[in-house]
């Protein structure tokens, strides 16, 4: 059996950031180079698998006990996030690691430290996959990834482990918030699903933030400076006023646990004009749509300070929270719950402060929580993931498996 750990540096040297500036799926082409890999690996090992259009491999492992049990899937995104870059990754492993800071040898006096990101006291003794400080490290969603191949493999390098039909499918696009927009659910036919997207070992959500983007422009009026007194409007400034209105202690760096946040993630302009891009997120759907309300406020109190015209904005729903098309099915939370304690991990069921494709797949019709996938400081170059955890993802998979089997 390939070892996890090669799998996983396999699949993080693949470049597949998705573009939310595209409007075609996948978004990114070179997506395709890694999903076409994990076909091609899964038809390798005599699994049926295929590859769609827009980009969802899917694929089955045929039941090996004589009676019906739930058709179960698990899922993972391949695509990394457009925040930070995934090309040339040149992963570090460390061993045993002693506790100490890490340097990130591609940036010079760049360290990762406990003393800034403590959760690395936790996985002292164990081996670290960190980055080079040049790029994101992908395993967000990558280790997912691994984690059921190497889980597939097992099942079909060891026939006597029973379990029922088992679905696979890999993803692209997740990151932009549209991983499963076009999965057909029917096509895909479990009855129940996972996905392994999470961080922590122990990890365990089936609820994540309500979701949307939120895109606003600004129309300035360019003059000569030195001739500019009542007639220039400078779009950076008038932009920076509008982002000055939303409350400051619902930025992202204040907030934690069932908060939600105004973030804005991009800014590009000149005195003629300017556009923000920010997200918008909350668990409550009631706050969610208040927080809606509050930024079409500020436009709206823009464009009467400036004139009408000077800001448009544009809102677009993501995701929902999961929550209610999951607890009807909480047996499914359960058996995630039984099969870490089988590890010997406690289950730490939480809101996700983020979303996953289960989110988007719940709300399709498919129940899917979502499992710890081992790694930590997702989208950027301080992004780590300790290899016990990764392995123990995978075997929580395949202790799910054996769960619904019994």
């Amino acid at each position: 059996m390939e070892k996890i750990l090669d799998r996983f540096l396999r699949y993080v040297s693949v470049d597949t950031q998705s573009d939310e500036n595209s409007e075609s799926q996948p978004s990114s082409a070179k997506q395709l180079d890694l999903l076409s890999m994990l076909r091609d690996e899964l038809t390798a090992m005599g699994v049926e698998a295929t590859l769609d259009e827009y980009g969802y491999v899917m694929a089955t492992l045929p039941s090996n006990i004589d009676r019906k049990v739930p058709v179960v899937g698990f899922i993972a995104h391949v695509d990394t996030s457009p925040d930070a870059s995934g090309a040339n990754v040149r992963p570090q492993i460390i061993e045993n690691y002693d506790g100490g800071d890490i340097a990130l040898k591609g940036v010079p006096g760049l360290f990762l430290k406990p003393s800034e990101f403590p959760e690395l006291h936790a996985h002292k003794g164990e081996t670290i996959i960190t980055t080079d400080g040049t790029t994101l490290l992908g395993a967000d969603d990558k280790a997912g990834v691994a984690e059921i191949m190497n889980a597939v493999q097992y099942m079909v390098e060891h026939p006597e482990f029973k379990h029922g039909e088992i679905k696979i499918g890999f993803t692209p696009d997740e990151e932009i918030g549209r991983g499963v927009v076009k999965f057909d659910v029917k096509k895909f036919g479990a009855e129940y699903a996972y996905t392994m997207d999470g961080g922590e070992v122990g990890e365990l959500e089936f609820e994540n933030f309500n979701a949307a983007s939120a895109k606003i422009h600004i129309q300035g009026r360019n003059v000569h400076p030195g001739y500019a007194k009542g007639k220039m409007k400078n779009a950076i400034l008038i932009g920076m006023e509008l982002n000055s209105l939303l409350p400051v202690q619902q930025r992202p760096e204040f907030t934690e646990g069932y908060e939600g946040f105004f973030h804005i993630i991009s800014f590009k302009g000149s005195v003629e004009e300017a556009d923000f891009g920010y997200i918008i997120r909350d668990h409550d759907r009631a706050k969610f749509e208040e927080k809606k309300e509050v930024i079409g406020k500020c436009v709206a109190f823009i464009n009467e300070k400036y004139g009408e015209g000077t800001a448009s904005l544009e809102v677009k729903d993501q995701y929902y929270n999961m929550r209610q098309q999951v607890e009807p099915y909480y047996f499914i939370v359960e058996k995630a719950v039984k099969a870490m304690e089988m590890e010997g991990i406690e289950a730490r069921i939480q809101p996700i402060r983020g979303g996953t494709d289960g989110a988007n797949l719940s709300f399709k019709g498919l129940p899917c929580p979502n499992i710890f996938a081992g790694g930590l400081n997702f989208h950027g170059k301080m992004e780590f993931a300790p290899l016990e955890s990764i392995e123990k993802a995978s075997k929580v998979v395949l202790n799910i498996i054996s769960l619904f089997a019994e």
